[in-house]
C-alpha cells in the first residue's frame, strides 16, 4: 500500500482532524503517501433547519462513503457524535482515537456562566440533547437554533445574534479556539453526546489490509467507551431527533456509563447508570433502564 486517500468534510475542523490522521498514518508508514479529498456534504449545506428535520447525522457522512464506495477515497474521518449509530453494510469503524475533552462548552462575549444569564437572553444551539439540559435548569431562557461551523457560530455570537452559544470542547481546542471558552459544562449539566470528542476512521469493511493499517490510530479505552455509549443510541433507535446523553469512563477496569433521555421542553429527564465490562451490554443495559424508568413515554412524544 503506497498511497491512501482520506474523504473528508471542508470545514476547517474536519480538515484539521483529518491532517492529524494523515500525519498519524505516515508517521507509522514511513514512505506512505497520503492525501486528503474534501467534499461538502448535505449535512453541511443545511443551514435553516435541524438535522432531525432533514434526515439526521447521515447528512454528514454519506457522501464521503460514497467516495469510498467508488473508489476516489480509501477511508473517511468523522467526529464520532456525529457518526449514525447503526453504520451502512459494508462499512467499518476501523479505528477511534484518543478522545479530547468530551465536555459541552459555554461561549459568551457577556456572561461568564449559564447560571448568570437572565431571563429572556439568548442561548444558540443546534442541538436537542444540549438544549434539553439547558432548559431542565434555565427554562427562562430563550433556545434558538445555531446551525454552521465553529467558525460561523462564533461569528454569529460576536455580531449579537445570541447571548452565548454552547459548542463542544473539543472543536474549540482542536481549532486553537479553547481562550473563546468562558466554562467548560460538567458532565452532571450537559451529558455529553455518543461520542463526543473521539474520531472515527471508516472504511469499506472488505478492505482487512487497510483495517489491520488503521487500526494502530485506535485507542482500546475510548473505543471500548464509545461502544458503550452508541449501544444506547442504536438500542433507543438511533436517531438525533432524541435528546439522548450518554457519557462513559473507565474505573478499576469496568466501564460505568452515564445515560439520559429527555423531552425536547426538558420538563422530563430520565437518568440512568450502569457499568460492567462488555460495551455492548452495558449500553443495553442502559437502554433497558432508560426504558423501565419511563423513557418510551419521552420517545413517543417526540415521533
Amino acid at each position: 500500500m503506497k498511497r491512501l486517500v482520506i474523504a473528508t468534510r471542508r470545514s476547517r475542523l474536519a480538515l484539521w482532524q483529518a491532517e492529524h490522521v494523515r500525519v498519524r498514518l505516515q508517521a507509522l508508514h514511513p514512505g506512505l503517501a497520503v492525501e486528503l479529498l474534501p467534499m461538502t456534504t448535505s449535512g453541511d449545506e443545511l443551514v435553516d433547519r435541524r438535522l432531525d428535520q432533514a434526515g439526521g447525522k447521515g447528512l454528514f457522512v454519506k457522501e464521503l462513503e460514497t467516495a469510498m464506495t467508488d473508489g476516489r477515497a480509501d477511508l473517511a474521518v468523522h467526529s464520532m457524535k456525529d457518526v449514525p449509530a447503526e453504520l451502512p453494510a459494508g462499512f467499518t469503524l476501523a479505528a477511534i482515537s484518543a478522545r479530547e475533552d468530551p465536555r459541552d462548552a459555554f461561549v459568551s462575549n457577556r456572561f461568564a456562566a449559564l447560571a448568570e444569564m437572565p431571563a429572556g437572553a439568548v442561548l444558540g444551539t443546534s442541538s436537542l440533547r444540549r438544549s434539553a439540559q439547558v432548559k431542565e435548569r434555565h427554562p427562562a431562557l430563550e433556545l434558538r437554533l445555531l446551525r454552521g461551523n465553529v467558525e460561523t457560530r462564533i461569528a454569529k455570537l460576536d455580531r449579537g445574534e445570541y447571548d452565548a452559544i454552547v459548542l463542544a470542547v473539543a472543536g474549540l481546542v482542536r481549532l486553537g479556539l479553547a481562550d473563546r471558552i468562558r466554562g467548560r459544562l460538567s458532565v452532571e449539566q450537559s451529558l455529553p453526546s455518543p461520542g463526543q470528542g473521539a474520531l472515527g476512521i471508516e472504511c469499506l469493511a472488505a478492505r482487512a489490509d487497510l483495517v489491520r493499517t488503521l487500526q494502530p490510530l485506535g485507542d482500546a479505552p475510548t473505543a471500548q467507551c464509545v461502544r458503550a455509549e452508541r449501544a444506547v443510541s442504536r438500542a433507543l433507535g438511533g436517531s438525533c431527533a432524541l435528546p439522548l446523553g450518554a457519557y462513559a469512563v473507565i474505573s478499576d477496569g469496568r466501564l460505568r456509563l452515564s445515560a439520559l433521555v429527555a423531552s425536547a421542553d426538558g420538563r422530563r429527564v430520565v437518568r440512568v447508570q450502569t457499568d460492567g465490562t462488555d460495551p455492548e451490554a452495558v449500553g443495553a443495559a442502559a437502554a433497558q433502564a432508560l426504558r423501565d424508568q419511563g423513557a418510551e413515554a419521552i420517545l413517543q412524544s417526540l415521533q
